[in-house]
C-alpha cells in the first residue's frame, strides 16, 4: 500500500525556554527535525512526508529537507491554529487507499522498527497506536479527593499514530472538539474502535531541556553502536 508520513512539527521554544523552536534545536549538530525526517525516510523507500509547519517557519524546514536531499519525498504544508486543524490540513494532501503514519516532529528518536510494527498493524487491523506501560504510581485527581489508579492497565500513547487512509480521513471532516487530544481520540469520536501496540520507551517528545540531555545520551549511544 501506499504510505505516507503527516509529521506535524508546530512548537515553540516556550517551555524549552528558547527563541528558537524546539523542532530546529541541534542536537549532534543536527536539528531535532531532521532525525525525525531521516527515520521515516529509512523505513520505507516508497515513503512520502507531508510536513506540517506554522507559515513563519517554512523556510527554516526547507533547510532540513535540503540537508536530507529529499526535496522529492517531502512536501511542505502550513499548520492550523490546533493540532487537529494541522492535522487535518496534512491529510487532505494524503491520497485515498494509504496507510497514514502521524508523528509529532520533536519525537526525534523514533526507531525504524517502530514505524514498520505501526504499518504492519495498521494494514492487519486499520489502526495501531503505540504505548508504552506506566513506570511511576498513578493517582486520580478531583479535586481534593484523589485516590492510587492501578499502574499496570495504564499506558502512555505515543506517535506516530497510524491508520489506514479510509479511517482516519473521514474522522477528520467531523467538527472540532476540545476533547479531542490526538488522532486516535478524533478516530473514537467517529464511531471507530483503535488499536494499540507496543511503543518504545526511547520515543521520548522533546518538551524541556531535561528532554534534550536524554536524547543527547541516546543519540551518543546509537552513534557508538554503529560504530561497534
Amino acid at each position: 500500500m501506499k504510505k505516507y508520513a503527516v509529521i506535524v512539527a508546530g512548537g515553540s521554544g516556550v517551555r524549552m525556554g528558547n527563541s528558537v523552536p524546539k523542532q530546529f534545536l541541534l542536537l549532534h549538530g543536527k536539528p531535532l527535525l531532521w532525525y525525525t525526517l531521516h527515520s521515516f525516510l529509512r523505513s520505507y523507500p516508497d515513503l512520502q512526508i507531508i510536513l506540517v509547519l506554522p507559515e513563519d517557519h517554512m523556510p527554516k524546514g526547507r533547510e532540513v529537507i535540503n540537508m536530507l536531499d529529499a526535496s522529492d519525498r517531502i512536501t511542505v504544508t502550513s499548520g492550523g491554529k490546533t493540532r487537529y486543524h494541522s492535522v487535518r490540513n496534512g491529510l487532505q494532501l494524503v491520497p485515498d487507499d494509504s496507510v497514514v503514519f502521524v508523528h509529532d516532529g520533536v519525537r526525534c528518536l523514533i526507531s525504524v522498527p517502530l514505524i514498520h510494527r505501526c504499518y504492519k498493524q495498521a494494514v492487519e487491523k486499520g489502526s495501531a497506536i503505540p504505548a508504552v506501560a506506566a513506570t511511576d504510581s498513578i493517582r486520580i485527581a478531583s479535586g481534593e479527593e484523589h485516590h492510587v489508579a492501578d499502574r499496570q492497565q495504564v499506558r502512555i500513547i505515543q506517535t506516530p499514530q497510524t491508520f489506514l487512509s479510509n479511517i482516519i480521513k473521514p474522522a477528520f471532516e467531523q467538527e472540532y472538539s476540545d476533547d479531542f487530544t490526538d488522532e486516535a481520540t478524533v478516530v473514537e469520536a467517529f464511531g471507530t474502535k483503535v488499536f494499540l501496540t507496543e511503543g518504545d520507551y526511547d520515543n521520548i517528545k522533546i518538551t524541556r531541556p531535561v528532554d534534550m540531555m536524554i536524547a543527547e545520551r541516546i543519540i551518543e549511544e546509537r552513534l557508538a553502536l554503529r560504530q561497534a
